[in-house]
């Protein structure tokens, strides 16, 4: 990933991208380039359009995300008390009904 964010370094601050602009960034950054992986890179990226390949990747990510708003603690305990009651209430009604059948 180092080398495509080097790519992006280089074409956000309008240099050309080349292999060795590339070098000089990734040996700033202290990363051993690789020769090998920046030819591959320059030959991959030789007549894209970056900008809009960044425009068409955005798209999908601009799109607000609906989050449901936390519940305060105090709610979240009131809920599980609750949520206890009503549980040991039905596991009396299930005994009560189990006694009415011995005296049916």
């Amino acid at each position: 990933m180092e080398y495509v964010y080097a790519a992006l370094l280089l074409h956000a601050s309008g240099k050309e991208i080349n292999e060795e602009n590339l070098k000089k960034v990734l040996e700033a950054a202290g990363v051993s380039a690789d020769e090998a992986r920046i030819k591959a890179l320059v030959a991959a990226l030789e007549g894209v359009n970056i900008d809009e390949v960044i425009e068409k990747a955005a798209m999908p990510v601009a799109a607000p995300v609906a989050v449901a708003a936390p519940q305060p603690a105090e709610e979240k305990v009131e809920e599980a008390e609750e949520e206890e009651e009503e549980e040991e209430e039905e596991r009396e009604e299930e005994a009560l009904a189990g006694l009415g059948a011995l005296f049916g």
